[in-house]
């Protein structure tokens, strides 16, 4: 499958590490403000900030999140 092969290939070249979810990666969502209606987008920001990392998003919408975000 062409999409699998690329995103493990992407993943690799870019040092990219996929992150798992946990149960404080959801309860982090409630803590966030209300900038941002799409709930995995919140949960995809929350999950950045618990881990202190950067979030990869084109979604001009995340940018008053305090996450710094890649590819903007």
């Amino acid at each position: 499958m062409y999409h699998s092969r690329f995103i493990e290939r992407e993943l690799g070249s870019n040092a990219f590490t996929v992150l798992p979810l946990f149960l404080h990666h959801g309860l982090a969502v409630t803590d966030l403000p209300g900038h941002h209606r799409d709930p995995f987008d919140r949960l995809l920001v929350a999950q950045a900030l618990s881990e202190r990392v950067s979030l990869v998003s084109g979604d001009r919408a995340l940018r008053p999140y305090p996450v710094k975000i890649v590819w903007d």
